[in-house]
């Protein structure tokens, strides 16, 4: 740590330049245009029919971070410096789970201007479980904002954005969030930039990037400085200094727009009425709309003609607002429909071009569920898609927006999804759930490797920040799940707070996060990040008891569980159409009572992600529109048994 203080103050000393700390008009002179407006004013930013943007005046950049560090917070106060009118907070969190769980799930992309030049910004997701959205539009940007909690410090999701920034030979701009807390001082400030510079370092930076501008800010209040303050004066508060760093450390993109058209896809979405709209930095040329162009695609063959056509309609998001355009330049990041067929990868172009443009390398999923039609006693009864075709339609699509998740077809009406993370494959659960699907889906399965004979298996870097008090039981589950702790010290500026790093299969993490939150009673803090595939580390620990399984249909009765509730948790209450259904009998002595003096505890309701991680491997989970049950995979006890002494994977 001294050596890497002693070597950031060293690099401090030497720089030539600084951030400006100029301020610049609070709004530029363009509006927002209404959607799909058919009479959209020329204006400097978009300019006219005979004219496009120069790529001098464009700056593409990422807001990147760890999540809950507060980019799009960020996002919102400098749309609303620049002039847009946003109808809520965290405006750019579009879908409804978004705003419901209030993480960023896919990349959005919008412009501004701010004196003479276009800034088109892109939001990212913060969880590791979304990082192939980071991966897929990096190559779209010539830089990058690194948002920093000046409290928490870089944690490990900064690691990873951080490193897909740095392997795209982008220079971030180090933004310092939060030092408005009563807990962040200077010093600090000065620490966390050490440990960024350390991080940078470790990553294998470039002088270059090595030597990033920093700056401090608080999102939630509205302001950035380029030196640290806690409260700036009025006249200050604002993103002013921010944006004018921007536009002097993010280099233009390198464009001609001489050469023919190419646009490499790396965002797709349908609309109603326009159809497929694809999203993308033009690498070359310029585009009107009316122009033929076709998609291409590379295969192990050579290069394939997907299809051909003529854009409709070319458009550009302007704050929350998608504008239309009447033609656009090399560097600039746009929207165009006309075309069907091409998706996420592919090159749309001129006709005369055939070469297509390099695609953009993910990172391999790590684990897999099995979705499949609902077969249960129940099913059918509350969605409206129930066969297995529908549900493939439904998951192709899915894989066809987004790359990170590939969908294998399967026997029997099944389909194997494989992802990042159970956070990932439940918001495609939920998504389904709520279109009114009905499925089955398997526990997650992590998915192995074998080299040299050698079986590996993912594994995953773990933070975690809790109470002194919890640091054994803590310890204690994660061993069990063959955790190894890699680092561990109080957290700076927090007594009586413990944060440890550990390196966990991600085999050990499917459910650990709920049984995390009782441990520490909802106090802690744990985040996650895929590291590398290594030696398979042995079977876990018995994580998990067994279970009580029901053996007939019907109304549960509150007769039934009174005499189950001392052997286990109740996942059920009286009435539900299943079972436990054995009734009182009637007798001569006397009538069956109503059980109006049984007195049962709250049953345990489980949520999505809660089921996820809790059924074994003989286990299903059926997903219907208005309710999660558990159930065994074979409902036939004699299969059961039979089942049970088949090898495992």
């Amino acid at each position: 740590m001294a050596a890497g203080s002693l070597l950031r103050s060293l690099w401090r000393s030497s720089r030539s330049t600084g951030v400006t700390a100029a301020l610049s008009p609070s709004a530029p002179s363009w509006c927002f245009g209404r959607r799909f407006s058919a009479a959209t004013a020329a204006s400097p930013a978009l300019g006219s029919e005979t004219s496009v943007l120069d790529p001098s005046r464009i700056r593409n950049v990422a807001v990147i971070a760890h999540v809950d560090h507060g980019k799009t917070t960020l996002m919102d106060r400098l749309l609303r410096q620049c002039g847009a009118d946003l109808p809520h907070e965290r405006a750019l969190d579009s879908i409804s789970l978004e705003r419901e769980r209030g993480i960023t799930i896919a990349s959005k992309v919008t412009s501004i201007s701010w004196n003479g030049s276009e800034l088109n910004m892109v939001d990212t997701p913060g969880h590791a479980d979304f990082g192939g959205e980071v991966e897929r539009v990096v190559g779209m940007v010539e830089g990058a904002i690194l948002v920093v909690d000046a409290g928490e410090g870089p944690l490990a999701q900064t690691k990873f954005v951080l490193a897909k920034a740095l392997k795209y030979g982008l220079r971030p701009i180090l933004l310092l969030n939060k030092v408005d807390r009563p807990a962040v001082s200077e010093e600090r400030c000065d620490e966390v930039e050490s440990l960024v510079f350390d991080l940078f370092a470790n990553l294998g930076a470039s002088e270059e990037q090595l030597d990033f501008p920093v700056l401090y800010a608080s999102a939630k209040e509205g302001w950035a400085s380029s030196s640290f303050l806690k409260n700036p004066p009025d006249e200050a508060r604002n993103m002013s200094a921010l944006l004018d760093a921007i536009i002097k450390f993010v280099p233009p993109p390198t464009a001609n727009l001489e050469q023919p058209f190419q646009m490499l896809v790396s965002m797709m979405e349908r609309d109603f009425y326009l159809g497929r709209i694809l999203t993308g930095r033009i690498s070359s040329g310029t585009i009107r709309v009316g122009d033929k162009v076709h998609g291409l695609r590379k295969t192990d063959s050579g290069v394939e003609k997907i299809e051909e056509g003529k854009v409709l309609k070319l458009m550009k998001k302007k704050g929350t607002n998608l504008v239309l355009i009447n033609g656009a330049g090399a560097g600039d990041i746009i929207s165009l429909a006309g075309l069907t067929s091409p998706s996420i990868g592919h090159t749309v172009s001129n006709v005369e071009v055939m070469t297509p443009l390099p695609t953009v390398e993910l990172d391999p999923p790590t684990i897999s569920m099995t979705f499949g039609v609902n077969d249960s006693p129940l099913a059918g009864r509350d969605g409206t898609h129930l066969t297995g075709g529908k549900i493939g339609e439904r998951l192709m699509a899915e894989a066809e927006t987004n790359l990170a998740i590939n969908v294998l077809p399967g026997i029997s009406e099944t389909y194997e999804v494989q992802g990042r993370g159970e956070l990932q494959l439940g918001i495609l659960i939920e998504n389904m759930r709520r279109e009114g699907f009905e499925l089955s889906v398997s526990p997650p399965r992590v998915m192995y490797k074998t080299e040299n004979g050698e079986k590996l298996e993912p594994l995953e870097e773990v933070t975690v920040e809790i109470n002194d008090e919890h640091v054994g039981l803590v310890m204690e589950g994660l061993s069990h799940r063959r955790a190894e702790v890699t680092d561990m010290g109080p957290v700076p500026g927090n007594i009586g707070r413990t944060k440890m790093t550990l390196t966990c299969p991600s085999r050990g993490l499917v459910g650990y996060r709920s049984v995390f939150s009782t441990d520490t009673h909802g106090t802690g803090f744990m985040h996650r990040a895929f590291l590398i595939y290594s030696k398979y580390r042995g079977a876990l620990g018995n994580v998990r008891k067994g279970v009580l399984v029901s053996v007939g249909n019907g109304p549960i009765t509150g007769h039934a569980l009174m005499s189950l509730e001392a052997r286990g948790t109740l996942f059920v209450t009286p009435g539900m159409e299943i079972n436990p259904v054995r009734a009182k009998e009637l007798t001569n002595i006397r009538s069956a009572g109503k059980d109006e003096n049984v007195r049962l505890s709250p049953p345990r309701l489980m949520t999505l992600e809660e089921a996820i991680g809790y059924v074994a491997a003989d286990e299903l989970i059926e997903v219907t529109p208005k309710a999660i049950r558990m159930r065994k995979r074979y409902l036939d006890a004699n299969k059961r048994k039979a089942m049970r002494n088949k090898p495992k994977d």
